[in-house]
């Protein structure tokens, strides 16, 4: 690698506003961020950004990576590499493992190959051991290993006392989140898509609105009573959008994540039988859908998230109630934000790049992730072409997997270089590790 990265003829766009300004990178770090810079030696790699948007990397608070466990369907390398195609430079890989990150060991491990991947990956950690709902898992020594986000995503702690006992001790260790996978389990169980009138319609057990709504209400009390910082994973539902959005005003200690397939896709689409559309929590109505862009518009949405979630084509091959929840996310989550909320006016550029890059950094403790593109701040950036037009194609993708809702969409606006610790690690769309 070159010592110097210039990113030339760009629109900086970061949570301090707005300029045409070159970048220049030096070990890592932002040298200088000025307009008509010039390249210090002949080995200065100079990297075009003419008609494109200079950010800073995206960083998504939600992705499943599979390893250690379920390779066959995603390694560590290959999700990150999918990540930095899709201007990430950092992830928070979830714990629903095999065996889970519950235990520091296999947490090291998962760091230790991330460190050396395209992209940074940052463990999440189990709320309770095995992800059983039970017993606390080690929260202290996994926080010590640098885990700031403990989940049992994949299942909702159900036990208020657990969560209770959780969100305390949270308190205890700088910089600590609790996120939840918020859908009662009582009412969630057996059903494989929203309840509702699809579901009656195509006789498929539903899972109704209610069973998140009815645990992020409990879950918001119990920030309350403890002072612990709550996430809500993957809101999906208006009625948990209005819960969040109260006690925003309230001040509680409250952030929440949304997923593209949340503001782009409805139940409709199950009526296919097609098993890529089955995720949990669930493709719910229009209504719905139209909540999650008005909770992501006033800010009660913290930040847009992938939930990228790869099985092997066998898994989704099964029919609709025997196959397994889950879409691909990390390649089309940037493309379906600008298409469907930035093209029509639903945000603002700027507002879009914070809930993609500089807010989830900030709930995740990502200090070197998401922050203004200044000088001598270390060098993770993203460069976003925000007028291309493509189409999603499975086929191409780099994960592993390829189960993608948006097989043949027609997107609008995509990555072409993503800068890792001052590495260029996708150049011209291609990966270069």
């Amino acid at each position: 690698m070159p010592d110097d990265v210039l990113v030339k003829g760009g629109r900086v766009v970061d949570a301090s506003g707005e300029r045409v300004a070159d970048v220049l990178v030096r070990d890592g770090v932002v040298i200088e961020v000025e307009a008509q810079l010039e390249p210090a030696s002949p080995a200065a790699r100079v990297l075009d950004a003419a008609g494109c948007v200079v950010a800073p990397g995206l960083v998504d608070l939600h992705a499943h990576l599979r390893e250690p466990g379920d390779e066959d369907a995603e390694t560590i390398v290959t999700g990150a590499r999918a990540a930095a195609l899709g201007g990430f430079t950092a992830v928070v890989a979830m714990p629903n493992t095999t065996p889970p990150l519950d235990d520091p060991a296999v947490v090291a491990s998962v760091l230790a190959i991330g460190r050396a991947s395209a992209c940074d990956v940052v463990a999440s950690g189990c709320i309770t051991k095995g992800r059983r709902g039970e017993e606390l898992a080690p929260m202290h020594e996994l926080h010590q290993l640098g885990v700031r986000i403990f989940t049992d995503d994949g299942d909702c702690v159900a036990d208020a006392d657990v969560m209770r006992r959780a969100l305390e001790y949270a308190r205890s260790l700088p910089g600590a989140v609790v996120a939840q996978h918020a859908e009662d389990p009582a009412l969630a169980q057996g059903g494989s898509m929203h309840e509702g009138a699809w579901s009656s319609r195509l006789g498929i057990q539903g899972r109704p609105a209610a069973a998140e709504a009815i645990i992020v209400a409990r879950d918001i009390q119990l920030a309350e009573l403890t002072g612990g910082r709550v996430h809500f994973l993957h809101l999906s539902a208006a009625p948990s959008v209005e819960l969040v959005r109260a006690a925003k005003r309230r001040g509680l200690p409250v952030t929440a994540e949304s997923m593209p397939h949340h503001f782009t896709l409805t139940d409709a689409e199950c009526a296919s039988f097609d098993p890529v559309f089955k995720v949990h929590p669930p493709l719910r109505t229009a209504d719905d859908v139209a909540a999650i862009k008005a909770g992501l518009a006033d800010g009660t949405i913290d930040a847009i998230a992938t939930d990228h979630a790869p099985h092997v084509p066998q898994a989704k091959e099964q029919p609709f109630e025997q196959a397994p929840p889950g879409m691909l996310g990390l390649e089309t989550t940037l493309a379906l934000t600008l298409t469907e909320l930035v093209e029509p006016g639903v945000l603002s550029l700027a507002d879009a790049l914070a809930r993609l890059s500089w807010s989830p950094a900030g709930i995740a403790g990502l200090a070197d992730h998401g922050g203004p593109i200044a000088s001598g701040r270390p060098a993770n950036l993203c460069v976003i072409d925000p007028a291309l037009q493509w189409e999603v194609d499975r086929a191409r993708l780099a994960s592993r997997s390829r189960n993608t809702p948006y097989h043949g969409r027609k997107l609008t606006g995509r990555v072409r270089h993503t800068i890792l610790r001052g590495e260029p690690v996708v150049v011209d769309g291609v990966a270069q590790r």
